[in-house]
């Protein structure tokens, strides 16, 4: 097989991403890089990767895509690896430091200010990083392995003014807060590409890999993390229990519901039903 002939797969360097990648590395068919999921989505837009494992929000901004039946990254409650971290009451927040790594966990940060808590807070584009982030908002949304591992209760941030006193942080999983707001499950992200980048077999051989990864919680939890015995059981634990890698018609229907509130949020400029390879 030349290199002409295979699929050009942008993955997601996250830990939640590992099982459906189960195995493509060695397939003569895929050809797959790692990166961010912002960068996925641009990379697929800029026609540089012709899959990618891209934030569900950005399908409404690029394409016409067609999505990878019965695959996904969701949660049907606690997500654990999306959150806001904030040092006052959520009703107190004025200003929220983003996270711009995956553009999905930002617009449903913007739908669930105006839906569910009821505030209009200032958006603030910021790197990862906690303590720099806090100094600059009341609270920060943080995703993927950086929100995963970081337990809000040992969380202190470093004021700069030295009389001011460090204070505990909440963390607010917005898993959880969607599954409050509409009692449907939330897709953060899926495979998706233009409507001949895939043939029936290779929809299989994606599937296939799902079907491998997800039984393998503990053990690839352990080539990710390292040695560190607490990291894997957090993420052993993440894999089985806060990650759903299917889209069936509960999921499908959250997403929808994400699209619109999206759009009527002002986050898309419009809104459209998914279409299936």
């Amino acid at each position: 097989m030349t290199s002409s002939d295979r699929v050009r797969l942008g993955a997601v360097g996250y830990l939640n991403a590992v099982p459906l990648v189960y195995g493509l590395e060695r397939s003569p068919r895929f050809d797959v890089r790692y990166d961010i999921p912002s960068e996925c989505a641009r990379l697929l837009h800029e026609n540089a990767i012709d899959v990618g494992l891209i934030p569900s929000i950005e399908y409404l901004r690029g394409g016409p895509y067609r999505i990878v039946p019965d695959l996904a990254i969701a949660s049907a409650g606690p997500v654990a690896s999306v959150a806001i971290f904030t040092k006052r009451p959520m009703a107190d927040v004025r200003s929220i430091a983003m996270d711009t790594s995956s553009r999905t966990s930002v617009a449903l940060t913007r739908v669930l200010c105006a839906r569910l808590f009821e505030i209009e807070p200032r958006f603030e584009p910021r790197g990862p990083d906690l303590d720099d982030m806090l100094r600059h908002c009341d609270a920060a949304l943080l995703i993927g392995d950086n929100a995963l591992f970081l337990d809000a209760g040992d969380v202190r941030w470093k004021p700069e003014a030295t009389n001011e006193n460090a204070r505990g942080i909440e963390k607010i999983d917005l898993g959880h807060a969607w599954k409050k707001l509409t009692g449907l499950p939330f897709v953060y992200a899926f495979w998706a590409g233009r409507p001949s980048a895939l043939t029936a077999a290779d929809v299989e051989a994606l599937q296939r890999a799902r079907d491998a990864g997800i039984g393998r919680p503990e053990e690839l939890a352990r080539e990710y993390v390292g040695p560190n015995q607490e990291r894997q059981a957090i993420g052993a634990r993440y894999l089985r229990d806060n990650i759903k890698y299917y889209l069936g018609d509960d999921e499908q229907a959250g997403l929808e519901a994400f699209f619109r509130y999206a759009a009527e949020a002002g986050v898309v400029e419009r809104t459209a039903a998914p279409q299936f390879y």
